[in-house]
């Protein structure tokens, strides 16, 4: 090959390349674009634990998105009070938020279901139900009507059911209670004659304090011995039959989630995925500890009675049919995830259940 041929061959050859380089370079720019978002959470950053998942959200979108992706949080009432973030995310406000979806039952009570309804699932079948069964399918048909797309991103496991200023021996120690509880939880203890109050849990410390309410329920004991419940209340009861496993979700703006490439809609399900895991894992770790806190400062420690637990639920039994015949997104909904817990249970009772069952026994008896 001549000295001349040799450098036509070259120039046609870089030519190719430089233009392969300029054609690629849009089609990554494309599927990699530089996006912002702002997440408005329904907590305050003092309660590290709850609030931390919308950090884990935040962090794993930018690690996995090689930082093109970002997500800043921001705390309850930085952009928009706790109870107000389903509709900054449904009018564009903020692209999306970290919340309880029972928040919103005002609007309608089939958002109590994708975070728990009383006598609903547990941590663990929640998970199941919403990634396995029909639960996240059937709850962002919901969703969509109200321009928000949903994800699971946190788990308290079973909460406690709250701080009282008086012992609640029988049911009709409910009547006249005010208390603060979130949820479809509040329609069943108003039927035992309680007062339901929806309050953010930033402002129930002090609703207690000045005796604006009588009892109040928030999580468990990590979160409850961090805002100081054991100063203004002296009777801790469980369980919380009203949350035996909710969900914290993150909701997005439904037509900014379809505009999200795929690869940044899988980045942002699976930092939501960990956000879920997470929380749990810290919540089993915290709580053992927490809770050996509240009883060191006084606190009695009591459960329901069985008659109370009965009558509650008869109670949720009666204020479930009630919805259903007037909701049918609630009912088409609620049926799905009652047929997956009849079944669910019925393993539950022969795995889980009877193991820890035994394992609970030998730490009573000092054997751990």
């Amino acid at each position: 090959m001549d000295r001349r041929t040799f450098f036509r061959k070259a120039a046609v050859s870089g030519a190719g390349a430089a233009a392969a380089t300029a054609l690629a370079a849009p089609a990554i720019a494309q599927s990699s674009p530089k996006v912002s978002w702002r997440l408005t959470s329904s907590f305050p950053k003092s309660l590290d634990t709850i609030y931390g998942g919308a950090e884990d959200i935040a962090k794993h979108v930018s690690d996995a998105t090689d930082g093109n992706f970002t997500i800043q949080p921001f705390a309850a009432a930085e952009i928009v009070p706790a109870m107000q973030a389903a509709d900054a995310v449904s009018n564009a406000t903020v692209e999306m938020c970290h919340t309880c979806s029972y928040y919103f039952v005002g609007k309608d009570p089939t958002f109590a279901i994708g975070t728990a309804i009383p006598f609903g699932l547990n941590a663990r079948l929640s998970n199941a139900w919403f990634y396995q069964g029909n639960g996240n399918k059937l709850m962002n048909e919901f969703y969509a009507t109200q321009k928000i797309y949903g994800l699971p991103a946190g788990n308290t496991g079973a909460q406690m059911g709250g701080w009282f200023r008086k012992e609640i021996n029988t049911v009709d120690d409910f009547k006249g209670v005010k208390m603060r509880i979130a949820g479809i939880a509040g329609r069943v203890l108003e039927k035992l004659g309680a007062v339901p109050q929806q309050i953010a849990g930033g402002d129930i410390y002090p609703a207690l304090e000045k005796g604006t309410i009588d009892a109040a329920e928030w999580v468990g004991p990590y979160d409850d011995y961090k805002l100081g419940f054991y100063k203004v209340a002296k009777y801790y009861y469980y369980p919380a039959f009203w949350e035996g496993g909710p969900v914290i979700h993150a909701f997005v703006n439904l037509d900014k989630w379809n505009s999200l490439p795929p690869a940044y809609q899988a980045a942002l399900t699976n930092a939501c995925a960990f956000a879920n895991t997470n929380m749990m894992a810290k919540y089993d770790t915290k709580n053992p500890t927490a809770i050996k806190q509240i009883v060191s400062q006084g606190t009695t420690l009591r459960p329901f009675s069985q008659d109370i637990l009965e009558a509650c639920y008869n109670a949720a039994m009666e204020v479930y049919k009630d919805i259903s015949s007037k909701n049918e997104w609630f009912k088409k909904i609620y049926e799905d995830q009652v047929a997956f817990k009849k079944e669910a249970y019925l393993w539950m009772q022969l795995s889980e259940y009877t193991y820890d069952t035994f394992m609970m026994i030998q730490q009573r008896n000092g054997k751990l």
